[in-house]
């Protein structure tokens, strides 16, 4: 498989705890799919912006960043001085365009960083560690191990149905929605099903408390990662009582 937590293999680069990582998730999401312009908030926004562009760098994912790093300074951009150019239903689709791409596309690469650097075993000890309930963590391994295996199902149809030359190009645009939606509902089922029979044999839901050989903690760029995430809510809460 593709992602660490998917593999467990040992992650190479700047290693921050899950803990930090779902802050920092959080922080983004929130701050930036609600917060405006004004102030602090001008300095903060492209701040943590900028967070998941420099997490993906140091972990040496250059592709991801740069496709990131053109996505979202086109969408900044465009908002800054593309929207006032235009009017009509151009105007509106512009704003729509970039608006999604320009508050959610961090915290989704955020999201991503989290999944592709964390293992399974990691994930699992923070959780527990903050005393969260298995009834949180159990679903939320196993959707962390179904989407990349979905993904990697979904290109193993892809190369099956270039290899029987079922495309758009080749006119076949029904067939090829039929050969791949119906194989991957049928993926998805089963996959979903060998996960939780997966989490069961590695007793998940057992009633006593698993061990693991994992090793979290906090270092120092924990704490600096959380002190940015408390100074970011401190100025979002400014923002939000001085609006």
């Amino acid at each position: 498989m593709t992602t660490e937590l998917l593999r467990g293999d040992a992650y190479q680069g700047l290693r921050l705890d899950p803990r930090t990582k779902l802050l920092m998730v959080i922080t983004i999401g929130i701050i930036l799919s609600t917060g405006g312009y004004g102030g602090l908030m001008t300095y903060v926004r492209p701040a943590l912006a900028a967070m998941p562009l420099l997490l993906l760098l140091l972990s040496k994912r250059f592709g991801v960043a740069l496709f990131y790093a053109c996505a979202f300074s086109a969408a900044y951009l465009s908002e800054a001085f593309l929207l006032s150019q235009v009017g009509g239903l151009l105007n509106f689709l512009l704003l729509a365009t970039v608006g999604i791409l320009a508050r959610f596309m961090p915290s989704i690469m955020m999201g991503y960083f989290l999944v592709s650097t964390t293992t399974v075993s990691d994930f699992m000890a923070a959780m527990r560690n903050m005393r969260m309930t298995e009834k949180i963590t159990i679903p939320l391994s196993v959707m962390f191990r179904f989407f990349p295996t979905v993904r990697e199902e979904s290109a193993a149809i892809g190369d099956a149905m270039r290899m029987r030359g079922v495309s758009l190009a080749g006119g076949k645009p029904v067939k090829m929605l039929e050969y791949r939606f119906v194989p991957m509902m049928m993926c998805s089922l089963k996959i979903g099903e060998e996960l939780s029979a997966a989490a069961l044999t590695r007793g998940l839901g057992a009633p006593i408390t698993r061990t693991n050989i994992c090793k979290i903690g906090f270092h120092a760029q924990d704490y600096v990662g959380m002190v940015l995430c408390v100074i970011s809510f401190a100025v979002y809460i400014q923002w939000l009582t001085a609006t």
